[in-house]
This record gives C-alpha cells, sequence and structure tokens, in this order.
C-alpha cells in the first residue's frame, strides 16, 4: 500500500510540477531541439531553399508527408528567428512534466495541427515550429486548471501577459500566415493538456482484514 501512495503522490508532483525537476537538463533539450531547426534552415540555404517543398500541401496526398516535417522547415532565417525564443522558453516550461509527458504533448500538438492543416489549410505550403509554439503556449495557459495547480496557473497568467496576443492569429488575418497551422497547433495543445494534466481515476486498494489469533 505505502508503495502504491508513493507512486501516487510522484505522479502528482509531476502533474503539478511548475518547473522542470532537472532544469539544466531541460534546457539543454530544448536548446538541441532549436540547434536542429537551425542546422535544418542552413542546410536549406545552401540547397536554395529546396526543402521548404517539403511542408504541409493541404487536401493533396503528395503533401500528406509534410505533416511530419512542416514544423522543422521556415521560410528563411527571419521566420526562424521570429519562432525562437518562443520555442526555447516555452518548450523549458513544457518539459516540467518530464520528458515522457513532453514527448507526448508535443506529439500530440504535431499530428493535431499537422492534420487540422492538411485538412483545412489555404493553398500552398505551410510550415513552421509556430506550430508547436502555439500548442505549447495553450497547453501551459490551460495544465494548470486540468492539474488543479495554483503555481501553473500563476504561470498561465504570466505567459498570458507575454505572448496572449498573439492568440489572435488563430483567425484568418494576414496574408501569408498559416492561421490554420495556428489554430489546430493551439487545438493540439488543449488536447495534450488533457491527456497529460487531468487527473487519472485512482483505484482504491484495500487492505484485507486480518483476524487476530
Amino acid at each position: 500500500m505505502s508503495a502504491y501512495v508513493a507512486v501516487v503522490r510522484s505522479v502528482d508532483e509531476a502533474r503539478s510540477r511548475v518547473l522542470p525537476a532537472r532544469p539544466g537538463q531541460a534546457a539543454m533539450i530544448i536548446a538541441a531541439f532549436t540547434g536542429v531547426l537551425y542546422l535544418i534552415e542552413a542546410v536549406d540555404t545552401l540547397l536554395g531553399g529546396a526543402l521548404d517543398a517539403d511542408g504541409i500541401r493541404p487536401r493533396r496526398l503528395d503533401g500528406l508527408d509534410g505533416v511530419l516535417w512542416a514544423p522543422l522547415l521556415h521560410h528563411g532565417w527571419q521566420h526562424l528567428a521570429a519562432n525562437t525564443v518562443p520555442v526555447l522558453v516555452l518548450g523549458f516550461f513544457a518539459l516540467a512534466g518530464g520528458v515522457g509527458r513532453f514527448v507526448v504533448v508535443t506529439a500530440t500538438i504535431w499530428l493535431v495541427g499537422g492534420l487540422g492543416t492538411w485538412l483545412t489549410g489555404s493553398d500552398g505550403v505551410h510550415l513552421g515550429a509556430s506550430i508547436l509554439v502555439f500548442g505549447w503556449l495553450v497547453f501551459l495557459l490551460v495544465r494548470g486548471f486540468f492539474a488543479r495547480s495554483a503555481g501553473q496557473i500563476l504561470l498561465a497568467v504570466a505567459l498570458f501577459a507575454v505572448w496572449g496576443g498573439v492568440l489572435w492569429s488563430v483567425l484568418p488575418g494576414a496574408a501569408g500566415v498559416s492561421w490554420q497551422g495556428h489554430l489546430f497547433g493551439a487545438l493540439g495543445g488543449l488536447v495534450g493538456a488533457q491527456l497529460v494534466a487531468r487527473p487519472a481515476g485512482r483505484t482504491c486498494v484495500e487492505q484485507p482484514w486480518s483476524t487476530g489469533s
């Protein structure tokens, strides 16, 4: 019974944690991911932008594989630079629950954001890590309500004060901006929060009655 209680307590702590338990490791992970984005953009630059063709091409079978590659690609260095700080900051905080939860959340955002864009996007090629940025932002804004964590809610308030304004771009607006990627990335973050932050149902374990001799 004590082992079960210890496991439950550990899961609860991970679910409601505001900062990563190992901040150095979390910083290295998200920095490495960002480094991969820069490496890919460097290769794309050498190839004259040829990799950009591997983004999402809505409702075309030959553009479906772009769901896998789109968040790794950018329309030039300025596009990547605009995403760099949000990726570093939001990705770091999204690692608070541990690498396993981070992978689940990120994969959910990646797939929901990509498939939603493929199904509803306008003609052209959709790409950029903003799918992940919007997903991580919404995940961080709502996870505290699912986990019932005051600390996470306070962090959400601070993040909303800094980046809340960008949520307007989930609506149709500026030409050349994939609002569909923003919208479905955000929806992926909401789904991810439900998957990893909502308290799971617990099975009650009863101790058997002992009879005195």
